[in-house]
C-alpha cells in the first residue's frame, strides 16, 4: 500500500483502516459519533473532514468501549474526561451539536454536505493491490477478479500492478455482507447498471453547470450532484421499505 504524503487521513480512508478490527463501523457511525460531540476531526477549507492520529486513536478507543464494554456514549464521554481524553476541542464540539439535530440523525443540510464529501475525489486516495483487498475485506482473490470482469470494480493499472482504491474497497465489504446470504459476484450486475442509469441521469440534469468551464461552476455542479444524490438515496430507501412491507404483508 502506498503511504500517504500528508499526516492526516479523509473519512473514507479512516473507515477501511478501522473495518478490520471494527467491521461494523460505517461512515454514518463516524459522522454520528462527531455530531455527539466525541470526536472533533479538523475541517478543511471546502469542509473535508482531515483525522490526524489522535483523531483516530479516539475514535479506536470509543468503538472499543461499545463493543468490548456495551458502554452507552454517555457513559463513553465521561470515561475520556476521567482518563484525560476528553472532551472533544470545543470549538468542534460546538459546531458539530449546533448542525445536529437532538435525536441523533443528521440534518439535511449535513447530509447534503457529507454526500458532497463523498463524491468529491480525495487528494491522496487509497491504493491497495489485489493481495492487500482480498486479505481486507475477505473475499477471494478469484471472487475479485469475477467483481471486476461484472464491472463493479475499477482498479487502475500502475505498470505491472493492478491498485485499487478507496470506492473499489467500500464496495467490496458490501458485497462480502451479500455473500453470507449465498449471494453470488453475478447476481450484482444489476446494481452497477441501476448506478449506471442514476448517474446518468443526475449528471444530465446538472450538465449546463458541467459544460461551464469557471471554478465556481465546477463548485456549484458538485454541490447540485451532492443533493440530488442525497435526494435519491432517500427515494430509494423510501420505495424499498415499501415494497419490501408490502411483501411481507404489513
Amino acid at each position: 500500500m502506498a503511504t500517504p504524503a500528508r499526516d492526516f487521513r479523509s473519512i473514507g480512508e479512516v473507515l477501511s483502516d478501522l473495518k478490520p478490527d471494527f467491521p461494523d463501523v460505517t461512515i454514518s457511525k463516524i459522522r454520528f459519533l462527531e455530531s455527539e460531540g466525541l470526536i472533533a476531526p479538523e475541517r478543511t477549507a471546502s469542509g473535508y473532514r482531515k483525522f490526524y492520529q489522535d483523531d483516530v486513536d479516539r475514535l479506536r478507543r470509543i468503538l472499543r468501549l461499545q463493543r468490548d464494554e456495551y458502554l452507552p456514549l454517555k457513559v463513553i464521554r465521561k470515561r475520556l474526561a476521567q482518563d484525560g481524553d476528553g472532551p472533544a476541542p470545543a470549538m468542534a464540539t460546538a459546531t458539530a451539536t449546533a448542525t445536529a439535530p437532538t435525536s441523533g440523525v443528521p440534518s439535511a443540510d449535513a447530509e447534503v454536505h457529507d454526500a458532497d464529501e463523498d463524491i468529491a475525489p480525495t487528494d491522496q486516495p487509497l491504493q491497495m493491490t489485489v493481495d492487500e483487498v482480498s486479505s481486507s475485506t475477505g473475499v477471494p482473490q478469484d471472487v475479485v477478479e469475477q467483481l471486476i470482469s461484472f464491472g463493479l470494480l475499477h482498479p487502475k493499472q500502475m505498470g505491472e500492478e493492478r491498485v485499487f482504491g478507496t470506492d473499489d474497497v467500500e464496495v467490496l465489504r458490501i458485497v462480502a455482507d451479500f455473500f453470507k446470504y449465498g449471494v453470488e459476484a453475478r447476481h450484482l450486475t444489476m446494481y452497477r447498471h441501476f448506478a449506471d442509469r442514476e448517474a446518468a441521469f443526475l449528471q444530465t440534469i446538472i450538465m449546463p453547470l458541467m459544460r461551464q468551464r469557471n471554478p465556481d461552476a465546477r463548485r456549484a455542479a458538485t454541490r447540485s450532484l451532492s443533493e440530488l444524490a442525497s435526494v435519491s438515496r432517500r427515494l430509494k430507501q423510501a420505495l424499498l421499505r415499501a415494497n419490501l412491507r408490502r411483501a411481507l404483508g404489513s
